[in-house]
């Protein structure tokens, strides 16, 4: 017969591979999907498989959250709304893309309070954006005016790196060995670099954002940030003098995309303002702010084929309706808690505190992007969960430990 002990420990080891691996590959999605378009569902389709498995082995639910029944709310207004507008020519489409970003995060949300943990979770998030820090810059070398390396849209690749950002605090512990600050001092320069290379405005307010709050909160040392910030004026002297010429054109195009972006945000926002105006309870469904845009603004992007909102808020309740916005900012205001509660029982500050400006960079750069459609928000928001239910999971095992056998 299996040693029943070496099989759950497998079982364990096999989630753990799994959900580093969904979590560190999801920033690479593009360098997937040029080898085949499917390539990037993978690791995430295995690891629903698996935890199912599982589960349902050890016939043992997720430990209950309150998120739950928000994430169940927010499914079943997007079946709803998908089911209305059921002839919508994006529809099918865009509702897969929202059911295995609610299923990840319950899943993930419950390894991180059992077999993962949160800090695997969060190194593996750091590496990812890491390396898709370096490929934005190697976007750049080979002559991108404004860095793209793994996602088309420098707009999108600023937003995960600048979230990974204040995740470097998290996965620092507090006397780290001069091996590890040196990793650190590395992960940053690439994931800044990066960033600034797609000279995204939303992303640099972002980013600020979330550095003020691990200042404010004490979870980031002055002392780091001066030195930090010394460093990024050199880098930016360093590249005026190597690549001057480059650097000009890039910030030229930049100002030119700038003002155009301006007045086509303005454009859009009042589009899903007015979709939601006339669609208040279940939007113009899943994919509709797509299909609906040029007659809701009366103005036909021939540069952008695939419109998107530029705000994700308003691009939710467009889409899904308020009811769904509601579920949807509840999701954030449950995982703000969450974090705020670990905060006071005294788990790992730093950490918290981290989840905690990774989640605002969340919520301030998707004031001028749509970017529901990537893992950031979702892994946060599980993490935070995670954080909120791995102490009573915790004595609940202890509880069953020290139980006596005929229990």
């Amino acid at each position: 017969m299996p040693d029943v002990t070496n099989t759950e420990k497998l079982w364990a080891a096999a989630l753990r591979v799994l959900a580093c691996a969904t979590v560190g590959l999801a920033p690479l999605e593009g360098y997937l999907a040029s080898v085949h378009p499917q390539l990037g569902k993978v690791p995430a389709g295995l690891l629903v498989l698996g935890w199912v498995a599982v589960r349902v082995r050890h016939r043992r639910l997720p430990a209950f959250h309150p998120v739950h029944p928000l994430l169940g709310g927010l499914a079943a207004l997007l079946l709803a709304s998908a089911a209305v507008h059921a002839g919508g020519p994006f529809t099918a489409e865009y509702t897969v893309r929202w059911l295995p970003f609610l299923a990840l995060t319950v899943v993930l949300a419950d390894l991180a309070a059992r077999e993962v943990g949160v800090r695997p979770l969060l190194v593996a998030s750091v590496a990812g954006s890491v390396v898709a820090g370096a490929g934005a810059l190697y976007s750049v070398q080979a002559g991108a005016a404004r860095a793209t390396g793994p996602m088309s849209d420098p707009n999108d690749l600023a937003f995960v790196l600048v979230v990974a950002v204040p995740l470097l605090v998290a996965v620092t512990p507090s006397r780290p060995p001069t091996r590890h600050k040196v990793l650190v001092a590395v992960a940053a320069a690439l994931l800044l670099a990066g960033a600034a290379a797609t000279f995204s405005r939303g992303g640099a307010i972002a980013l600020a954002c979330a550095v003020g709050w691990l200042l404010a909160r004490r979870a980031l040392s002055p002392r780091v940030l001066a030195a930090a910030v010394g460093a990024a004026v050199v880098a930016a002297a360093g590249t005026v003098l190597v690549a001057g010429s480059r650097l000009a054109r890039s910030l030229r195009e930049k100002s030119f995309i700038a003002e155009t972006n301006v007045d086509t945000r303005e454009l859009r926002w009042r589009a899903a303002a007015r979709m939601l105006g006339e669609n208040p309870v279940l939007g113009v469904g899943p994919g509709g702010f797509r299909s609906e845009y040029v007659a809701a603004s009366h103005n036909a992007e021939l540069a952008e084929q695939t419109p998107v909102a530029h705000n994700m808020f308003l691009e939710v309740a467009a889409e899904l309706g308020l009811p769904a916005l509601l579920l949807f900012l509840g999701l954030v205001a449950v995982a703000l808690f969450a974090t705020e509660d670990a905060v006071r029982r005294g788990r790992d500050r730093n950490t918290v505190v981290a989840v905690q400006a990774s989640l605002v960079a969340v919520l301030v750069g998707a004031t001028f992007l749509s970017e529901q459609y990537y893992l950031p928000l979702w892994l946060l928001v599980a993490v935070a969960v995670g954080l909120g239910s791995r102490e009573r999971v915790e004595k609940e095992g202890a509880v069953r430990a020290g139980a006596p056998h005929d229990q």
